[in-house]
């Protein structure tokens, strides 16, 4: 029988993190009541609907322009993630990118602006995008479709609206659908987004609550992340960028910590470091994996995280050289014929659920405010 909703259900929820509790469809969906899960699986279709108004706001407009410099702004929420992994995926970009918290004050004709926002009332990107159209250069934003954020891009902007509702927080594939889309537009990079849609789709496919824990990956991921101190170790800066939504999303969802930086950076943290290889290093074939002999702490959880290296490359290598226990989650191993944006956008989606589950288990997804815990 289902437990009843409220405080005890929530109770006997945290209680639990494991694979009876995610594997339980009907007490996942009696935790989720505002269908997280089904907003977060709708990445597919955001990636449609965004196309879809792009070309209606005209963003085609940017096609054929090579900008003195491309600026990609970092407002709070999502944008530092999806800034991050545009600017990661131009590794050899004949055009200088820029991820600024604002819109610079240098701002001209000759440049393009890419910004995001959850908050229609964001009054420092809202002045920085009238600024930026005021002084001709083109600026493409997601943003909603009411408020000041909005009104500055009347006329100045190409304003891509969401067409479907989704909560604050939960529009990753819109906003970086439309930055694939100016990057396009420029000439900087191809993406197949049809491909990208299906892709999307199918990790939404695996991840349903229904499937249990051992063909579903994102709740295999929310198990090995459950208890632990996530290491987020990016082997590429692709993959890297996608830990830096990784954390946003386990921030945004659960109470976890972690920690995100590419494996060269990680291996001058060093006593971090020399507590990731204890913790990966197997030394007792009999030993319990999630004993950890630390400080009275979360132990770590090492995921090194791959979406442009290949097997040869020197930086995997060292790293399971040095972390042999490590999880490696590479989609590449899985989509095979996917480009990098995809196989980014399918790592991304697989946090985002994951971070779900863990956080519906824990009664601290969700809530009325913008990131408000379930409990605000």
């Amino acid at each position: 029988m289902s437990p009843s909703p409220g405080p005890t259900r929530t109770a006997e929820l945290t209680s639990l993190p494991d694979d009876t509790l995610l594997d339980d469809a009907a007490r996942i969906s009696a935790a989720d009541p505002e269908g997280l899960l089904r907003a977060a699986a709708g990445a597919g279709a955001q990636v449609r609907a965004t196309a879809d108004a792009a070309r209606e706001a005209g963003l085609d407009r940017l096609t054929g322009l090579r900008p003195r410099a491309l600026v990609l702004v970092t407002s709070p929420g999502l944008g530092p993630a999806v800034a991050g992994l545009l600017a990661a995926l131009l590794p050899a970009c004949p055009v200088p990118v820029l991820l600024a918290d604002e819109v610079p004050g240098w701002i001209g004709p000759l440049d393009v602006v890419v910004a995001h926002t959850d908050d229609p009332g964001d009054r420092l990107l809202a002045r920085g995008v009238d600024r930026a159209g005021r002084r001709g250069a083109a600026v493409v934003l997601t943003a909603p479709a009411e408020g000041p954020v909005a009104a500055a891009a009347a006329g100045n902007a190409v304003l891509v609206a969401p067409r479907m509702p989704v909560r604050p927080g939960f529009g990753f594939a819109t906003a970086y659908t439309a930055g694939l889309l100016a990057l396009s537009a420029l000439g900087l990079l191809r993406v197949d987004l049809d491909a990208m849609a299906d892709e999307l789709d199918r990790e939404a496919e695996r991840a349903h609550p229904n499937h249990e824990s051992f063909v579903n990956p994102a709740k295999a991921l929310a198990l090995r992340l459950a208890e632990h101190t996530p290491l987020l170790w990016g082997l590429d800066p692709v993959a890297t960028a996608v830990a830096g939504n990784a954390a946003q999303a386990l921030a945004t969802h659960t109470d976890l910590v972690c920690d995100v930086a590419d494996y060269q950076q990680a291996m001058s943290r060093t006593a971090l470091h020399r507590a990731a290889v204890r913790a990966t290093s197997g030394g007792d074939i009999f030993a319990d994996p999630d004993d950890f002999d630390g400080p009275a702490t979360a132990p770590p959880r090492v995921l090194l995280l791959a979406v442009r290296a290949d097997p040869g490359d020197p930086a995997r290598r060292l790293a399971a050289e040095t972390l042999p226990g490590a999880d490696l989650i590479d989609p590449a191993e899985e989509i095979t014929a996917a480009d990098e944006p995809t196989r980014a956008a399918v790592l991304a989606l697989r946090f985002d659920l994951a971070a779900l589950y863990l956080g519906l288990a824990a009664g601290t997804a969700g809530g009325s405010g913008r990131y408000a815990p379930a409990t605000a």
